[in-house]
């Protein structure tokens, strides 16, 4: 599918679902929309990956399938500066995708533009109507979960790059997309924090469930345990995912929760102690590798902020995407 990226005033750092669609997802990317940068390509930005001009909206955009909402505010709602792209998009005959709690199929003029130019708008974020309690039942295929010390920590970059990795190796891998952003990469999957909280774990348990066919399944986690907005989702897919292993996220040099800036994120190793416990009643798993966000840092900082990581916490760790992960993948295989 080829596709445009909406992330205005976003992009990069602030831009993770635009960011892993560029890095992770099958689709092509004929352009990214930021007002502020356009002019600019996407590799003047985030060099590895792939390429594409940045413009100033979707009118300048290439022809293509779909724009894809890029980003993903606190609350998930949906900026009204965006309204316009959203409106040339469905009249240019584009699909629309968004992962925002604000859905756009709810949307009157969204809705009835879509009708009359005969576009779908998918909202990822919108959960099935099925869904139930746990049941408690765990599968046979190794399970993976990413858990961090902080919302955009790297879970999800780093359940595509592990699997990667043991696609590598030859194992039958797969990423349980828990959140919009792997949804889009991967093209199915529950955005969990839009689940009735009863039935949290469950989703979770389906989605695993479904992929367990696989050798082993990396869980994409969401929030963190200590996150004062968020710590609910965290602990509905620590428990039903049913883990055998888990890996700590952190941003090195962070020291206080985003966007909650009042308050001081715990330690690492305190982090470790918490999501062991936490788990331990439900489904016993050991933190038995880290991964570090580096991008701040130059090479040599890099290195040893891995180095005194992995210390920390007693186990292997990388950055995923600066260096490569089999270190961390025996780690979590074993």
């Amino acid at each position: 599918m080829r596709v445009a990226l909406l992330a205005h005033e976003l992009f990069p750092e602030r831009a993770k679902t635009a960011v892993g669609v560029l890095r992770y997802a099958d689709h092509e990317v004929v352009a990214v929309l930021d007002r502020d940068l356009a002019g600019d390509r996407v590799n003047d930005h985030v060099p590895d990956v792939q390429d594409a001009p940045i413009v100033a909206d979707a009118a300048d955009a290439p022809d293509c399938d779909a724009l894809v909402v890029g980003v993903a505010p606190i609350g998930g709602g949906f900026e009204e500066s965006w309204r316009p792209d959203v409106r040339a998009a469905i009249r240019q005959g584009w699909d629309v995708v968004a992962g925002l709690h604000y859905l756009l199929a709810e949307d009157e003029e969204f809705a009835r533009l879509a009708d009359e130019q005969g576009v779908d708008l998918r909202d990822v974020r919108a959960p099935p109507d099925d869904l139930s309690v746990a049941t408690g039942e765990g599968v046979d295929a190794r399970v993976v979960l990413t858990v961090g010390t902080d919302c955009s920590s790297g879970k999800m970059t780093g359940c595509f790059e592990l699997r990667d990795a043991a696609r590598e190796r030859g194992l039958d891998a797969a990423v349980v997309p828990t959140g919009q952003t792997g949804i889009m990469i991967a093209g199915w999957g529950i955005a969990i924090d839009r689940v009735i909280s009863d039935f949290a774990a469950g989703a979770t348990e389906r989605l695993v469930h479904r992929a367990s066919d696989n050798d082993v399944l990396f869980v994409e986690g969401q929030g963190a345990l200590a996150h004062p907005a968020y710590s609910g989702v965290t602990a509905a897919i620590l428990h039903g995912s049913h883990p055998d292993s888990l890996v700590l996220c952190h941003v090195a040099g962070r020291e206080t929760v985003g966007g909650y800036d009042t308050y001081t994120l715990p330690d690492p190793e305190r982090y470790l102690g918490l999501y062991e416990s936490v788990a331990a009643p439900v489904a016993p798993a050991t933190v038995d590798a880290g991964l570090l966000n580096t991008q701040g840092l130059d090479g040599e900082e890099a290195r040893e902020a891995v180095d005194g990581y992995g210390d920390r916490l007693g186990v292997p760790a990388t950055d995923p995407v600066r260096y490569d992960a089999d270190a961390v993948l025996d780690a979590v295989l074993e």
